[in-house]
């Protein structure tokens, strides 16, 4: 039985004046291959009372393919918004992965917060899977997008266990990419051989010993280690 997320700490966010919380994780972190990608679920405080947490929803790595697609319409329907920031794998290569995170998060929040009606008085707040703010961080960069509002951060441990807006980000951005790695699997003969269809990017035995045979595409980390 996996664990059942709760809004406790979205709730907690809210009484102490927070109008949106946030919720925020990322994937495709550690893959070889393709975009790293991060979800943001955004929730009104005012309606938290009354929300249910949807049926089934779960950190998404405790999930399968099929239980993800069947579930992921159901999350983005229960936010009162939701979108998913990308970094490509040339923007990992030039920045590190940490950075990209941070800009890949920014972006999904420059996305959703255009989608909501945030005054300038508004108040979000965001919770982040993980130990790193590096929303903050990346903020403070030339390379940030600029946001309306920069949401006050609160990471948190497990949170796509623990927080149901974290795990539903989580979700839908894994559903996300794992669309997209497929779909280049699919389309492009040239990168075929690695097999993106089966591991998504990742570092599979099959998807390294391509690599060792054909080299690196032009959608592969090549600042990384890619063979071991």
């Amino acid at each position: 039985m996996h664990p059942i997320p709760t809004l406790a700490l979205e709730s907690e966010l809210a009484a102490g004046g927070a109008d949106f919380v946030f919720g925020l994780d990322e994937v495709g972190r550690g893959a070889l291959a393709g975009p790293v990608m991060v979800g943001v679920v955004a929730l009104k405080s005012a309606d938290l009372p009354r929300l249910k947490v949807p049926a089934g929803v779960a950190d998404s790595k405790m999930l399968t393919a099929a239980r993800r697609e069947a579930i992921h319409l159901d999350l983005e329907n229960w936010a009162e918004a939701w979108a998913v920031g990308s970094c490509s794998n040339h923007e990992v290569d030039e920045w590190g992965i940490t950075h990209a995170l941070g800009i890949a998060a920014l972006r999904a929040l420059a996305d959703v917060e255009a989608r909501l009606d945030l005054g300038p008085d508004s108040f979000p707040a965001a919770i982040l899977d993980g130990t790193s703010d590096f929303i903050t961080k990346a903020a403070d960069s030339f390379d940030a997008p600029t946001l309306p509002l920069l949401p006050t951060v609160t990471t948190k441990v497990k949170g796509d266990v623990s927080c149901a807006t974290v795990a539903s980000a989580a979700v839908i951005a894994k559903v996300t990419r794992d669309r997209l790695m497929v779909r280049l699997a699919q389309e492009r003969a040239d990168v075929a051989p690695y097999h993106w269809e089966k591991n998504k990017g990742y570092g599979s035995a099959e998807h390294i010993e391509a690599i060792r045979q054909h080299g690196p595409s032009d959608l592969h980390r090549v600042s990384w280690h890619l063979t071991g």
